[in-house]
């Protein structure tokens, strides 16, 4: 079953951004849809015509906006089922992605369009029009792993779709394996929703983060101290920034300190936190701070141990509803008050799940070997359900079996790879009434096949033999290609099978 989760919170960008220099840009794709290479805050977009072939680009008329946000990418189509951008990676490995949206009222209106961004076969609704009407731009992102030897970044029109999906830039950027390992990817993926350097001015971007995380700033009524020691960001899981670290909030001595983070409702749902502490002070054997750390009144870490070294505590499966507050509550006696450097906090999103990989594999052979195929073959080929690819039929589960191919009559050219056997939980192949050639290829492999309808196109060469073995196989309609040869024995003399060779074979009985 596919699942849809709608975000309540949307990361606003602001118009402008300040811009570092660094020459080692982090690993991945980074696309200006619609637009040309560009470069901004060190980093180097390209256009996106590599990896898509569908959609319309225009400009975005408007003064004072980043050039990343000048141009979109939009899907007038109304017969696609999804419009995808389809992106090689290593499989196994760990992704960063991140979609922005700036609307601009590239297509005359006033208020974005809603609709659903779907990565793999997993989706959920997109609305900026909060941000929009704020004089800002939106950004979705998530932390998971590549199933797949391709990643499929794609957008389709939902019951509230009124106007015409579009995207701005999408970031796909491979992070390190240490960072939140403690999350289930085979399960879930991270969908950012606050990510803040507390007592910070300062947005600190790429290339402060290497991966170009984005990490806002959050100040509040606590007091704000300043670091006396960097920290080495490689001594950490999650690898945040040095800079996270230069700013901290803090109490006075023997209070409490209480910090109401993030600034928004959440929904009941579980959730990745992940805080981060260090003692500001000068090194020595002193500096060093000790309190228990609370989430909404429930212990999160006792007897926390902070130094100048940093400390990071994490939850890989937190619940939390409505608003929240950390609490910093210092152990008695102790000389200093809490302090607290900056903090993430991610949604946990269950994965639709992807279509076996076998699959996906023989689906792209015979994408490659069609011409003219249906304009929504991008993507997963069964997910979401109701998003599949034109004339697939799919099985249930998160790794779902493709089990029915109808392309009847939908004005295909090309061939049928030997690929095609294994489809192994195939129950129903119809392909007639199109233009295929060349022969028809060993299909012994397919033992759940029930019908073969592959009448009406120009196919060559002899019956195979492999059908008549196909122990489930009842119905054959072959007439009006270019066979030769004789019927097999197996095929022909097969209890209950509805068998149609002519005319239009030269084909014996």
């Amino acid at each position: 079953m596919s699942t849809s989760i709608f975000l309540l919170w949307l990361v606003s960008i602001p118009l402008t951004i300040h811009a570092t220099t660094n020459p080692h840009p982090p690993q991945g794709f980074l696309l200006n849809c619609g637009g040309g290479k560009l470069e901004q805050d060190s980093l180097t977009y390209l256009p996106d015509d590599k990896f898509i072939h569908t959609g319309n680009k225009t400009e975005i008329k408007q003064q004072g906006i980043v050039p990343l946000l000048s141009s979109v990418r939009y899907f007038p189509d109304l017969v696609e089922e999804k419009f995808c951008y389809q992106l090689p990676v290593n499989k196994g490995r760990k992704l960063l992605v991140k979609t922005i949206y700036y609307y601009g009222g590239f297509d005359g209106g006033t208020v974005p369009p809603v609709f659903d961004q779907i990565i793999d076969g997993t989706k959920w609704n997109i609305d900026t029009s909060k941000d929009y009407k704020d004089g800002g731009s939106s950004y979705y992102e998530l932390v998971m792993v590549a199933h797949n030897k391709v990643l499929s970044v794609c957008f389709a029109r939902n019951e509230h779709t009124t106007s015409d999906p579009f995207i701005s830039a999408i970031e796909v950027l491979y992070l390190d394996d240490s960072l939140y390992n403690t999350t289930d990817f085979a399960k879930y993926a991270l969908v950012t929703l606050a990510r803040h350097s507390f007592g910070s001015h300062d947005t600190i971007i790429f290339p402060d983060d290497k991966f170009n995380r984005r990490w806002d700033e959050f100040v509040d009524i606590n007091p704000v101290v300043t670091s006396h020691v960097p920290v080495t960001p490689t001594t950490f899981w999650n690898m945040p920034p040095a800079q996270v670290f230069e700013n901290s909030v803090t109490a006075s001595r023997g209070k409490s300190l209480v910090v109401n983070w993030p600034k928004f409702m959440l929904p009941k749902t579980y959730y990745y936190i992940a805080l981060y502490f260090q003692d500001n002070r000068t090194p020595s054997p002193y500096s060093w701070r000790v309190f228990d750390v609370l989430v909404n009144g429930v212990m999160f870490f006792k007897n926390l141990n902070v130094t100048t070294s940093g400390v990071t505590v994490y939850s890989t499966a937190w619940p939390l509803e409505g608003n929240t507050t950390i609490t910093m509550a210092p152990a008695i006696n102790s000389p200093v008050g809490p302090i607290i450097a900056a903090g993430e906090l991610f949604q946990l999103l269950p994965l639709a799940g992807i279509t076996l990989t076998r699959d996906v594999a023989v689906m792209e052979d015979l994408r490659e070997s069609f011409d003219k195929e249906p304009r929504d073959w991008h993507g997963d080929p069964c997910l979401p359900t109701d998003k599949s690819w034109t004339g697939v039929e799919c099985s249930s589960g998160t790794n779902p079996r493709i089990t029915s191919l109808n392309l009847t009559n939908v004005g295909i050219t090309g061939s049928l790879p030997p690929s095609i056997s294994r489809l192994t939980a195939l129950s129903h192949l119809w392909l007639g009434s199109n233009k295929l050639t060349g022969e028809i290829p060993d299909l012994s492999s397919l033992q759940s096949l029930e019908t073969l309808h592959l009448e009406d196109n120009q196919l060559q060469g002899p019956i195979p033999e492999s059908l008549g073995k196909l122990p489930k196989l009842r119905e054959v309609f072959l007439q009006n290609n270019h066979l030769k040869g004789s019927i097999p024995g197996s095929l022909k003399n097969k209890n209950g099978i509805n068998l149609k060779v002519s005319p239009g074979n030269e084909v014996s009985s």
